[in-house]
């Protein structure tokens, strides 16, 4: 099974690849932490990034999802992993809780990604949503973060330039179903 991850910037449209991937029939996972966030807004809670839980509720969610999603093809496609939510922790100068560093212990003696990751350029801009509060400069920060701390671990970043989603579409399929010969 052959699983990848598509990283990089909040707003940087990781989800448009996402969903263009799944209209052309590749199996694809959804991003965690924009669905906890979601949850807990519909609760009435505004910032749940600032819960001390939050890291750790993703952390859970992702591995869900990985494992649901097992043997559901051959080929499968991530809006993020267990790698972004220690990035993100980073970020947020939140230190690594049992829950996430048992689960970034697990997909690397498991294997369960492969190493490399499709670095989803940002497009120069990011706009706010209830889930993503976070300004351009501040995105270019999260970045630098994400981008060091998949090196630190050992992936390559597959870079998917800013451009039209026709682009970036053939950069991450020339990298996950390269055409054979």
């Amino acid at each position: 099974m052959r699983r990848y991850v598509l990283t990089g910037t909040p707003g940087a449209g990781k989800t448009t690849i996402l969903h263009r991937l799944r209209e052309l029939g590749h199996a694809v996972v959804e991003e965690a932490a924009t669905e906890v966030i979601a949850r807990a807004q519909a609760q009435g809670e505004d910032e749940p990034w600032t819960r001390g839980s939050f890291i750790d509720e993703i952390v859970t969610l992702q591995r869900q999802r990985q494992q649901e999603a097992s043997g559901a093809a051959a080929l499968q496609i991530f809006d993020r992993s267990p790698v972004c939510t220690l990035a993100l922790a980073t970020y947020l100068g939140r230190p690594v809780s049992r829950t996430l560093g048992a689960e970034l212990e697990r997909i690397r003696s498991e294997g369960i990604y492969e190493r490399q990751v499709l670095f989803i350029r940002n497009l120069g801009f990011c706009e706010p949503t209830s889930a993503r509060r976070i300004s351009y400069q501040e995105s270019l920060v999260f970045e630098k973060v994400h981008e060091e701390t998949y090196r630190e671990l050992g992936y390559q970043l597959i870079d998917v330039p800013a451009d039209d989603l026709p682009h970036r579409l053939a950069g991450v399929l020339s990298v996950i179903a390269p055409p054979t010969s």
